[in-house]
C-alpha cells in the first residue's frame, strides 16, 4: 500500500446557495488537489457532510469523483458508521473496483467498549473486498480507540493496512508507530500535528487543509518524509494560522469559506451546521489574501 504514503484529502462536499450539490466545484476541487500533487483523494469521509447526504447524493459525489479524477490518482471511500450491520451489507454489495481502500470510522455515538470497537472492525475486514483503514476521531466519535486495540487489529487482518489517527495526541501517534508491525501505515488526521507525525515515523495525512492549499501541504509531507526538517517547518509555519482558523468553528465551515474566498465554490454548510462567522470570514480573507500575493 504504497499509495497511502503522503498526502491525501479527505474531500467536502460542495454545496450550491440552495443545499444542492456543486458538482461543477466538486470538479473543480478535485483537479486543484491534482494538480497540487497530493498523492490520494478521499471520498465521502466525515469532511464530507456524510451525515446529511441521502443515498442519491452519495452516489452522485462518488460518480463525480471518480470521472473528474480520470484515474489520475488512488482513491479511497469513506465506508463506516455506527450500525456494524449496514456497513457489512455495503461492503458485500457495493462495486468497490474503483477504489483502493475504505476509510472507516469508528463507532460513534453508541460508545462501544474498546472489545466493541475490535468486533466491529472484524466485522468489516472479514466483508471488505479492498484494504481497510481504520480511522480513530474522538472528538466526533466521543470514544478513543487505544493503541492496544488498533495493534491487536492489525496484527489479526492483512487486509487493515493503517489508521488515520485523529486524537490530535503526538504521544498516542508515536506509541503505535513504535509498535505497529510492519507495513502499517499510521496516518495523520489532525493537520497541525500531521509533520510531527511523519517525522516520528508515520506515513503521511490524510488532511484538510491539503485541498485549499495542496501544493504548499503536500509538499511540506513531502519535504518531512525525506527527513528535510527545516525546509518542511517554513511550509508548516506558513499554514499554521489558516490550519487554526478553518477548524475554529467547525470542520467544513472553515475549509469551505477558504474556497469561497479562492472562487472555488460557496460557503454553504447544512444544519446543523451553519457557516463561519463575519469575524472568521475576515481573517480567512485576510490570510488567502496574503499567501495568494
Amino acid at each position: 500500500m504504497q499509495s497511502l504514503i503522503g498526502t491525501g484529502v479527505a474531500l467536502v462536499t460542495p454545496f450550491k446557495e440552495d443545499f444542492s450539490i456543486d458538482t461543477e466545484a466538486l470538479i473543480r476541487i478535485v483537479n486543484l488537489s491534482v494538480d497540487g500533487g497530493v498523492e490520494y483523494l478521499v471520498i465521502l469521509g466525515t469532511t464530507a457532510e456524510n451525515a446529511t447526504l441521502n443515498n442519491e447524493e452519495k452516489e452522485l459525489v462518488i460518480k463525480t469523483v471518480i470521472e473528474a479524477n480520470n484515474g489520475r490518482l488512488p482513491l479511497v471511500l469513506g465506508v463506516g458508521g455506527n450500525n456494524t450491520m449496514k456497513v457489512v451489507e455495503e461492503l458485500k454489495t457495493r462495486d468497490m473496483s474503483p477504489f483502493e481502500a475504505i476509510l472507516s470510522v469508528s463507532p460513534y455515538y453508541n460508545k462501544p467498549t474498546q472489545e466493541g470497537i475490535y468486533q466491529h472492525f472484524k466485522a468489516i475486514a472479514e466483508a471488505s473486498p479492498i484494504p481497510v483503514v481504520i480511522y480513530n476521531v474522538p472528538g466526533r466519535t466521543s470514544s478513543n480507540m487505544l493503541p492496544k486495540t488498533v495493534l491487536r487489529l492489525a496484527n489479526d487482518f492483512d487486509n487493515i493496512v493503517g489508521i488515520k489517527e485523529a486524537v490530535g495526541d503526538i504521544v498516542q501517534a508515536m506509541q503505535l508507530i513504535k509498535d505497529k508491525p510492519a507495513g502499517f501505515h499510521v496516518i495523520s488526521g489532525d493537520d497541525m500535528t500531521a509533520l510531527a507525525t511523519v517525522l516520528a515515523g508515520g506515513s503521511g495525512v490524510i488532511s484538510v487543509i491539503g485541498q485549499g492549499y495542496p501544493k504548499e501541504f503536500s509538499e511540506m509531507i513531502r519535504l518531512g518524509l525525506n527527513r528535510k526538517v527545516d525546509e518542511a517547518y517554513k511550509l508548516q509555519y506558513l499554514l499554521s494560522d489558516c490550519i487554526d482558523m478553518i477548524f475554529e468553528q467547525g470542520n467544513p465551515a472553515g475549509i469551505k469559506q477558504v474556497f469561497k474566498e479562492l472562487g472555488i465554490s460557496e460557503n454553504t454548510v447544512r444544519l446543523p451546521l451553519v457557516s463561519v462567522d463575519e469575524d472568521l470570514q475576515q481573517r480567512i480573507a485576510n490570510f488567502v489574501n496574503t499567501i495568494n500575493k
